[in-house]
């Protein structure tokens, strides 16, 4: 909380001059994703992988986008036996944007996500094998987005998850940008829901 009161303050102090360059709602962005999982019975694993994400602007303050992510990690359990987790997840949604101020955005956004998990088991003899499970759900959020200066851009973001096979979970978003020129920009974000998180950070081109 105290993080997203911080970086909702640095937006509204952002200087006029800041907003030179309006913000660019169609991207191509890809790079380095961390899961993490609150899970006592996995010792609370990490795993590591991709992403690719995407945004177009189809009309005035109205945009689509999607992405997808994929995150492994190996797990020894002991006498030979080992576990391979794979963790995908494609979305695709739809963003409006509004102006507040020369310098921030009001958005809204409403994605379909799909939670995919695969376990390969080996050394277990009869239990090897490979084991899939997934889940469908709906994310809906809100928040702003804004210049705190002329090189850099910073969101925030609250809302809901909910699918077919998991109770109501609220979403936290945190994220930011720093620009090299117009097109060019090195971009962070973290997001959080119930047992949890995922880190990213990637290279960003804006039109």
């Amino acid at each position: 909380m105290r993080k997203t009161l911080i970086l909702a303050a640095m937006l509204a102090a952002a200087p006029v001059a800041a907003s030179a360059d309006e913000l660019s709602y169609t991207y191509a962005e890809a790079g380095w994703t961390q899961v993490q999982i609150n899970d006592n019975d996995l010792n609370d694993p990490s795993l590591d992988g991709a992403y690719l994400r995407g945004s177009y602007d189809i009309a005035d303050k109205v945009n689509l986008f999607a992405g997808y992510s994929q995150v492994r990690k190996s797990v020894n359990w002991g006498n030979g036996v080992r576990s391979k987790f794979q963790l995908g997840q494609p979305e695709l949604g739809a963003g409006y944007h509004m102006n507040m101020s020369e310098r921030v955005d009001f958005t809204a956004d409403i994605a379909w996500l799909r939670l995919s998990l695969e376990e390969k088991v080996s050394g277990a003899g009869e239990f090897n094998g490979t084991y899939k499970d997934h889940t469908n759900a709906g994310r809906v959020t809100i928040g702003l987005r804004g210049k705190p200066s002329a090189r850099t851009e910073a969101w925030i973001k609250g809302g809901a998850l909910d699918g077919s096979d998991m109770d109501t979970e609220f979403v936290g978003v945190l994220g930011g940008q720093v620009k090299f020129n117009k097109t060019w920009g090195v971009v962070a974000e973290g997001q959080w829901q119930g047992d949890f998180a995922q880190y990213s950070v990637g290279v960003r081109a804006s039109f």
